[in-house]
Formats: structure tokens, C-alpha cells, sequence
């Protein structure tokens, strides 16, 4: 795959898990977004706590510090002092800024870049692709807690259920072509 499409596929799959997790949130209660199961649990507030404080700490000067910042107090964003819709999304909105800012300065040539993490070294596609993990881990927590909270009025992020002959119909009733698996999925 020639560099170039690695980071436009990067820059898919962070919107398309940045969608997700707007399209969960938006079917929910203000005080949903804070229901924890006990605890221990985190809420859907203090994971995208958790996310912002990683998105700033990683992306920011991305190729030129290391992406543990000593401003970071990683054990803060699991506290649940966040009791606002307007303040979560605010926080939510700034760490993706942060992370597609980052991702759209990076160049193909900076791929093989060594960056550190926690003085660990990684290729800048190592970097990126370890967030895309770390990211989409979290987003599927929030649409698992949504969904639960949701229940009966859950509206399917994804193929709905008993749906999957149609929608594969659909899929090869169209002429093979190279498509990201985000299209269909982004333009909604």
C-alpha cells in the first residue's frame, strides 16, 4: 500500500470511530452519559475523559515529544468530576481536533520517523496504528454502554440485525471497485 492511502485509512478509521461514538451518544439522556454500573465502571463521561487526556498527551508536538506529556495526570480523567453534556462534548471535540490536526501534518516520509512513548520507540505508523486500537476499544465501550442504556430504543450503529442478506445483496449488486470501508458509513 503506498504511504500516502496508509494515512487517508488512518484518517477514515479515526472519523469513522469518531462517528460511532457522536452517533451513540446522540441517542442518549444527558444523565446517561454519566450512569456508572457501580464504582469501579467508568461512565461514558469518564471515557471520553480518559480519550481526551490521551488524544492531547499523544498528538500534541506528536513527532517531536514523547506522547506521555508531564502535564498529563492520566489518573485524574477516571475521576468523575465532569457532570456537564456541554463541557464532555467540548473536551471530546478538542482531542479529536488534536488528533486530525496532528495526523494531517504528518507526511509520507515521516512514517518510518521514530517517535517515543513513554520512551518506548515506535515508527510513527506504529504510533498511529496503536491509537486506532486504543481508540476504537474505548468507542465500542461507549457504544456497549449506550446500547445497554438504550435497550429497545437502540438505533443500530451498523448492519441491523436479520438485516445482513439485504445488506450483502446490496453490496454485490455493485461493480467491484477500491472503496474504503468507511464510505458508505461517513456520508450519513
Amino acid at each position: 500500500m503506498p504511504q500516502l492511502q496508509y494515512l487517508k485509512s488512518a484518517d477514515r478509521q479515526f472519523r469513522y470511530y469518531k462517528k460511532l461514538g457522536d452517533d451513540a451518544m446522540a441517542q442518549l439522556q444527558d444523565d446517561q452519559l454519566f450512569w456508572q454500573v457501580n464504582e469501579d465502571s467508568n461512565s461514558i463521561a469518564i471515557i471520553v475523559k480518559h480519550m481526551w487526556g490521551n488524544m492531547l498527551s499523544r498528538w500534541t508536538d506528536f513527532l517531536t515529544t514523547d506522547g506521555e506529556k508531564p502535564w498529563r495526570q492520566r489518573d485524574e480523567e477516571f475521576e468523575s468530576d465532569v457532570k456537564e453534556r456541554k463541557i464532555l462534548f467540548s473536551r471530546w471535540e478538542e482531542g479529536w481536533q488534536c488528533l486530525f490536526s496532528a495526523l494531517n501534518s504528518i507526511t509520507d516520509e515521516d512514517l518510518n520517523r521514530i517517535i517515543y512513548i513513554r520512551n518506548e520507540g515506535h515508527t510513527v505508523m506504529e504510533a498511529i496504528n496503536r491509537q486506532i486500537a486504543h481508540y476504537s476499544y474505548h468507542v465500542g465501550q461507549i457504544v456497549f454502554i449506550a446500547k445497554m442504556l438504550k435497550s429497545s430504543d437502540w438505533k443500530t450503529l451498523s448492519i441491523a440485525r436479520n438485516k445482513s442478506n439485504e445488506y450483502n445483496s446490496g453490496k454485490f449488486s455493485q461493480e467491484k471497485d477500491v472503496r474504503h470501508f468507511t464510505d458508505e458509513f461517513l456520508k450519513k
